[in-house]
């Protein structure tokens, strides 16, 4: 499987010894690993912040690569998608599934073996069972006061 994302030429283990906000845009998106959970709908209780992903994907994510269909311009269809950004993790990452490495990393905690960067393909996010590849309903189907119904553990 060819990588989506340019890993090419990267420091070993950059992550390990750059600050969030000191990495290249190309290191940024590279700590992306593929799962596509960003991409699903959340759930967050009012009383006690929790929030909890659900099977219900954004109209954009391609349910095969785990990918943004129109990443590019995804703004056009979907205006409040989030850009994440180093300055911008502390309000975000909250909500970002745990396994995320912008998460992980953000939190002080190492990024797990499965990692594309760790393990040098993108196939390992989906072997590990970590993606949401197959699993995914999309928000056209599913009326959001039945959201509730397709709320998914996370791994953690």
């Amino acid at each position: 499987m060819k990588d989506p994302i340019n890993r090419a030429g990267l420091g070993h283990r950059f992550w390990e010894r750059k600050a969030l906000s000191a990495m290249s845009d190309q290191e940024w998106e590279a700590l992306c690993d593929g799962c596509g959970k960003c991409c699903l709908n959340k759930l967050e209780d009012e009383d006690s912040g929790e929030v909890a992903l659900t099977r219900v994907a954004c109209r954009l994510l391609d349910d095969d690569t785990c990918r943004c269909a129109q990443y590019d311009i995804r703004h056009q269809f979907v205006p409040d998608c989030i850009v994440l950004k180093p300055g911008n993790l502390d309000t975000h990452a909250y909500w970002m599934p745990q396994t995320c490495a912008y998460r992980l990393l953000w939190l002080g905690k190492p990024l797990p073996d499965w990692h594309p960067l760790i393990s040098g393909t993108p196939q390992s996010v989906h072997d590990a069972g970590i993606s949401v590849r197959g699993t995914t309903l999309s928000e056209f189907d599913v009326p959001e006061d039945e959201w509730e119904e397709h709320i998914i553990e996370e791994p953690t």
